[in-house]
């Protein structure tokens, strides 16, 4: 059974031969990782190599965020316009300036949604990755957009101050990734990932009103794009946002990602919503992976994997690893995984 295989069981809602797993790593961690399996005698050159290396079940297409330029020391500039600063988050960045200085689409002109670097190691990915479930990845998908355009403070005035405009600002970017998604569909893939945090350690960044007026439409316009097409829907917050689920669910999302142990009760939910909504994550980058021993992640990694034995889910890091985890804990928790098959 290939790994593409059991992921649709676990999508499907049927028990798996093994829990399946995928994992991310931010630069220094992967870099920590590399140079390990280097000076082991294995040959791995790029996060891709060993991400393949480690197992991962799910193979990640397009280019999510968007980032293709250089601009400078430590700048990186996004299809958008907008610059990031990464001095200190070496994946992502800071906004160094919204591109959108007042509460207006004019004189602003979108990217091409279909440029052809978003596309163009498709076929090479899925060639060489051939049993790995295929996942379309749209990073910042709407609400970050927004804020990345517009600015976060500035955006959470919009919505009382400004409520045309950000329904407008919304609608524009849902109408990007559509493009995007049925462009995606000329290729044999199995789902589209929608990144978006809406969540803090405690509710809503922007409170569930706000939530429903304003993004829930456009979300039920983007992931129906991909339901249309019989694809699955992976969605990216993080956050405590479970009191979403109900609503996300009826609009057609399969998976969810992070599923946080810091913000929500990951076991009471997951028996809550087995049926219904399947999760990928679980394991502490907030605590268990930074502080922990390799003894304690060894045990939580067990705890997690018999929790979704019966299906419903993905074993993997909460979110990506950090470059403050050791690389005895990393290897903990890779290596127990793998010891299911």
């Amino acid at each position: 059974m290939t790994k593409r295989q059991v992921i649709k069981i676990v999508l499907d809602h049927k028990q798996p031969p093994y829990v399946p797993w995928s994992f991310g790593f931010t630069k220094e961690a992967a870099d920590k990782l590399i140079a390990h399996y280097n000076n082991s005698g294995q040959q791995i050159n790029s996060r891709e190599e060993l991400e393949d290396f480690v197992g991962n079940h799910l193979l990640k297409l397009g280019s999510d965020i968007g980032f293709f330029e250089e601009v400078g020391p430590n700048l990186v500039q996004d299809v958008f316009g907008v610059v990031w600063d990464r001095s200190i988050d070496k994946d992502i960045g800071n906004v160094q300036k919204p591109v959108l200085s007042k509460p207006s689409l004019q004189g602003y002109r979108f990217p091409n949604p279909l440029d052809h670097r978003f596309f163009q190691d498709i076929p090479e990915k899925i060639q060489r990755y051939p049993d790995r479930f295929r996942v379309f990845q749209i990073g910042f998908s709407l609400y970050e957009r927004a804020w990345t355009l517009r600015g976060m403070e500035q955006l959470m005035m919009d919505f009382y101050d400004h409520p045309d405009f950000v329904h407008e600002l919304l609608h524009t970017i849902a109408d990007y990734n559509i493009a995007q998604v049925k462009e995606a569909m000329k290729y044999d893939i199995d789902a589209v990932y929608f990144g978006d945090d809406w969540g803090q350690q405690r509710g809503l960044q922007m409170g569930p009103k706000i939530w429903k007026e304003f993004i829930y439409p456009e979300l039920r316009r983007m992931y129906g794009s991909a339901k249309q097409e019989g694809k699955y829907v992976f969605i990216h917050s993080c956050g405590d946002v479970d009191e979403l689920f109900d609503d996300l669910i009826e609009i057609g999302v399969d998976c969810f990602n992070p599923f946080q142990p810091e913000v929500m009760d990951i076991f009471q939910l997951i028996e809550q919503y087995r049926d219904r909504l399947s999760f990928h994550g679980g394991l502490s980058t907030q605590q268990t992976l930074p502080y922990g021993t390799p003894q304690d992640v060894v045990r939580e990694t067990r705890r997690l994997i018999d929790m979704g034995r019966p299906g419903g889910y993905i074993f993997g890091p909460a979110h990506d690893v950090e470059g403050d985890v050791s690389l005895p804990n990393m290897l903990a928790f890779i290596e127990e995984t793998q010891k299911q098959v």
